[in-house]
């Protein structure tokens, strides 16, 4: 059973190590925005998965999150959730990992659930053809 947050309203999420983001709710537009990022778009068609899910959840970052508590500066002032800050605190890889695994693919595997999500626009999938029969 998929349970719904109907609640258009952000959350936060607890990243550990003082770090909150408060997010805005990952949906289809959201992702789709995302996978449209030049830094996702531009990757090799043949770039690691790896590499892709590191694109993906930078670029989801920059959307999604709204506002953050407990990240600052090398003089330890707090900084805005820009998307260069974002992408720089997505590079400390215990956080990055808790955002992947706790916000990006719990919405993922609902778009999967739900047969809902496109390809990514590299990769695989790229440029795969129809083969079933019109319905």
């Amino acid at each position: 059973m998929i349970r719904l947050n109907l609640s258009p309203e952000p959350a936060w999420l607890d990243l550990g190590g003082g770090v909150r983001l408060r997010l805005a709710p990952l949906t289809s537009a959201l992702i789709g925005a995302a996978r449209s990022d030049s830094q996702v778009a531009s990757l090799p068609e043949d770039a690691p998965a790896d590499q892709v899910a590191v694109a993906l959840a930078k670029a989801i970052g920059a959307l999604a999150i709204l506002d953050w508590e407990g990240v600052g500066n090398a003089e330890g002032y707090p900084v805005p959730p820009t998307p260069e800050a974002v992408a720089a605190l997505l590079d400390l890889f215990p956080l990055f990992q808790r955002f992947q695994t706790d916000y990006v693919a719990k919405g993922l595997i609902l778009a999967d659930e739900g047969n809902a999500s496109a390809p990514l626009p590299n990769g695989t999938s790229a440029g795969a053809k129809a083969i079933a029969p019109d319905a």
